[in-house]
């Protein structure tokens, strides 16, 4: 038992979870629901365009989501989701290791297994993106699109599962996706040495977030380490020298450098943070350390309200309907765990979150909450935002301290 760790609770409530997960299903709805299908896509299309009149078309849609969330399902389908798949493995591998039961191993395996199944057509290596058209700034990107923000998590699940039972189909499979992580997507480069990836494979992608080059700079060290490949870690040099001149004075990072979407949120800064730490763990790079340190000190001033709960933005780029996001509990809660004993603060902030997250986000059927809004609770459970996410964090934790 770790002093301040709810771990017994913790076991509790991933066991009702698994049984929640085998009888919900694999499939749910989402947060982009409302946006998924044509007249949403449409609205938010239209809002891009010309915001004054595509406020109008899309305040349905928002209002729906602030006052009645369950109506989401007029809006589009339930859907599979890789990224949550990809959470699912990595938790059961977890939950595998830290209770020793087979069973857990064999959940992984099949969710490693349908990530075989669902990877993007028509590609040469293996990716993975959304089931769904999303609408963005720049455009609609179409359903199966990869994104260098899916693509390292489907990558950690193999190596996660692989350490557990040495099959080679997913030493395979880990080559193949670190391959389409470096050859697929373009460098902008930013200064000498310095380089933003494109968010898609797509030649006209602007590139400029900064989490899509934290996870690509992340998962190409990783795969170098694990290949001893310095392809993989000459790109992830550059990627990781754009992430680190892209913070901010005060410790921060903006979602982009474009100049437009300079917002400060807390599951994206999770997000970097944990590339860097990643990086570093690999690397002992001085500059990654700073940066880290530099981060986790705004992250635990101003991501947090004065119950030293997570709260969604710092710098928002516009109106929030809902007051705290299960997905900043999940990577809050991982976030803390990978940096655990490194921050007193941060380590306070992992109990408290804890505490709230077990007393008031878990539901009676085992699933959980998935935000609190400004009059009551969202309540339907989405798999990609964030109960497999919640899963993988809480799981993680047990097994790096449930002995």
């Amino acid at each position: 038992m770790i002093e301040g760790l709810p771990l017994p609770e913790i076991r509790t409530a991933l066991q009702r979870f698994v049984r929640w997960l085998e009888g919900y299903g694999e499939t749910s709805w989402d947060h982009q629901s409302y946006f998924a299908g044509p007249m949403g896509r449409g609205a938010k299309a239209l809002y891009y365009r010309k915001p004054l009149l595509g406020t109008l078309a899309v305040a349905p849609m928002i209002l729906s989501e602030a006052f009645v969330p369950s109506a989401r399902r007029l809006f589009w389908k339930p859907q599979r989701f890789p990224i949550a798949d990809a959470h699912y493995a990595m938790g059961f591998a977890f939950l595998s290791r830290a209770l020793d039961e087979p069973a857990h191993h064999r959940r992984a395996v099949h969710f490693l297994e349908v990530l075989e199944e669902t990877r993007c057509p028509g590609y040469e290596r293996h990716a993975w993106g959304y089931p769904f058209d999303w609408e963005t700034r720049h455009g609609t990107l179409k359903a199966n699109t990869p994104f260098i923000t899916t693509v390292p998590y489907v990558y950690e699940a193999f190596r996660e599962v692989h350490q557990i039972d040495k099959d080679e189909r997913w030493r395979r499979l880990m080559r193949s996706t670190a391959d389409h992580a470096l050859l697929d997507y373009r460098d902008i480069e930013t200064s000498p040495g310095v380089a933003s990836c494109a968010y898609t494979p797509d030649a006209h992608d602007p590139g400029g977030v900064v989490n899509a080059s934290a996870y690509r700079a992340s998962v190409l060290m990783t795969a170098g380490e694990d290949f001893s490949d310095p392809r993989y870690t000459n790109a992830a040099e550059r990627n990781m020298n754009f992430v680190l001149e892209a913070q901010n004075t005060d410790g921060s990072w903006y979602y982009s450098i474009d100049g437009q979407r300079d917002f400060v949120d807390h599951f994206h800064t999770c997000f970097v943070l944990k590339g860097l730490a990643r990086i570093e763990a690999l690397t002992k790079a001085p500059r990654c350390t700073d940066a880290i340190d530099r981060g986790i000190a705004y992250y635990v001033r101003h991501l947090f309200d004065e119950r030293r709960l997570p709260k969604p933005f710092s710098r928002a780029p516009r109106m929030t309907v809902y007051r705290n996001e299960l997905y900043d509990y999940a990577e809050c809660i991982n976030l803390a765990t990978l940096l655990r004993g490194r921050s007193p603060e941060l380590d306070a902030v992992l109990s408290n979150v804890l505490r709230d997250l077990l007393d008031r986000w878990r539901k009676p059927d085992g699933s959980f909450r998935s935000r609190r809004l400004l009059l009551g609770w969202d309540n339907v459970p989405m798999h990609r935002w964030a109960q497999s996410q919640l899963f993988r964090s809480l799981a993680f934790l047990l097994h790096q301290h449930g002995d």
